[in-house]
Formats: C-alpha cells, structure tokens, sequence
C-alpha cells in the first residue's frame, strides 16, 4: 500500500498540471445559456418591475435616464458529463519513442476537458468508476488518481451502466472494436436520451501504414503474431479497412445524434480538446 501510495504522489502531480496547462491554453468560457437567471456573466438590461428585487437595480445605468433598469445575467446551469477513456493494453503503445502513447493522451485530455468543464460549474464523473459526479476544484485530483490508477485490466469499451437522462458521454479510445459492439453501446445510451461525443485516439503509423519488408506484428492484448515478408502489399487493404472503419464509426455516431472526431498522437492535444470542448458547450436548451 506505502509503494502504491508513493507511486500514485510521484505520477499524479504531472497529469494534473499537464492537463490544467493544455485547458488553460484553451481558454474556456462558462457554459452561459441565454435565458435570465443565475449566473456570472451578463446579459442584458430590461426596466424595473414591481416584483424584481430592490437589490437586482443597476444604479449607474438607470441614472443615465428616467428609467430604472435591471441588470439580468444568464443562466448558468449545470450539465453532468460522463468521460471515459480506453485504459486497455492495446492503449499502450507507439510508434515512435517521441511520441505519447494512445493511453497517455487520451489520459490527459480526458483530465484536461474535466478541468474545462468543472471551470465552467458542470458535473463530472468517470463511466465504470463508483463515484459520484462531482464539481469544484476538489474534485480534480480524485479524478486524476482515478485515471492514473487505472489497471491493463480495463476493457476497450465501457460496460454498460445506466446515466441519468439529459446526461453527457464522452468516449475516448482508439476504438477498434467491432462496430457492433460500438453500435449496441451507442444505441442503447441514445436512446435513454444520453447526448454523446466519440473521440478516436490514434498513433500515426496507424492512420498510415508506414511499413516495408519483413515485418513482425506483436498484439498487446494476446493476439497471436503475425510475420509478413513484404508489409507494403497489404498497405493498400489495410487503407481501405481502416477507411470503412472509421466510416462505420462515424455513422454510429450520426444515427444516435452524437458528435465524432478523430485525433493522432503527433497532433497538439489542445486543439482537439478545443473541439471537443465547443460542441459540448453547444448544448440544446
């Protein structure tokens, strides 16, 4: 437990401020929704009337006139948004030495889009984790020990669990599952009336097949090996699964009304992370 312990001190650090950094970068607004109430940012001014409070009077500008004017502010509602990220052992990997794994980037934009969102006042909790969703500042590093602690036991996808209707899903992984098996998950969150966003996460070399002669490919998840002599010839079918895949995704996505994106490791996360961020922030009234 003490090892565990010293290791979670020595690891959780450097995610947390690599994903406050990459958030703050974004430069994030709060989720302001036009309609009065409470909330930070203003709106617009509207004339006294006989039930508004006294103390709701903006006094410098209804002395520019006759008129008594209120101050109204948007309403700031909260939404709950459920993350998760592919923590499976395929995760682990890259292609090259500069390059983050899958598993790690997925980890710091997970944790930096929870910076985002509880910045902005919303709820966030972890699908497969037996927390509640939690909002303010204390509840970012429980999230990045839940991220970090996250064992080679995970799955490539969440298991089912029931989420409150209205709720947000936010899947993240290299998702190449079957796309059945990505469909039913998708489905059955739809139609419970989950809004939902896929983010694919993957290394280059998969989005390009950049190899030649005798290659040995190794599954990190107990695959058995697979030697060919001349990689470059099945470069072209490679392609054009990959390609079908990820339109199969994509449709996955449009049928259920979720968002899809994809992202490569060599890329900078903050402008997927900006992306992602502003299609959750468009959120229907």
């Amino acid at each position: 437990m003490r090892q565990q312990a010293q290791d979670l001190a020595a690891t959780l650090p450097p995610l947390l401020v690599a994903a406050q950094r990459v958030a703050h970068t974004v430069a994030p607004g709060a989720h302001g929704r036009r309609r009065a109430g409470l909330g930070d940012d203003f709106w617009q001014f509207r004339p006294y009337q006989s039930f508004d409070s006294v103390r709701s009077i903006d006094w410098r500008r209804s002395a520019m006139g006759q008129t008594t004017f209120v101050r109204e502010r948007e309403q700031a509602t909260a939404q709950t948004v459920y993350l998760w990220r592919d923590a499976s052992p395929s995760m682990r990997w890259r292609s090259d030495r500069n390059l983050p794994e899958k598993r790690e980037r997925a980890a710091l934009l997970t944790m930096a889009l929870a910076v985002l969102l509880i910045e902005a006042g919303e709820r966030v909790g972890l699908v497969g984790e037996q927390i509640s969703p939690r909002t303010g500042r204390p509840a970012l590093e429980p999230l990045a020990a839940l991220l970090t602690m996250t064992s080679d036991a995970a799955g490539s996808l969440p298991v089912y669990e029931p989420l409150p209707r209205h709720g947000t899903a936010v899947l993240m992984g290299d998702l190449f599952d079957p796309l059945s098996e990505v469909d039913a998950l998708v489905k059955r969150w739809s139609a419970e009336g989950i809004r939902g966003h896929i983010l694919q996460v993957t290394d280059p070399a998969e989005e390009s097949f950049p190899f030649h002669g005798r290659v040995r490919f190794e599954g990190l998840e107990h695959e058995l090996p697979q030697l060919l002599g001349r990689a470059e010839r099945v470069a072209d079918d490679y392609a054009s699964r990959f390609a079908a895949h990820r339109a199969g995704l994509e449709e996955i996505a449009r049928r259920a009304g979720w968002s899809f994106a994809h992202h490569t490791t060599d890329r900078p996360a903050e402008a997927a992370l900006l992306a992602l961020y502003t299609v959750i922030a468009q959120r229907p009234d």
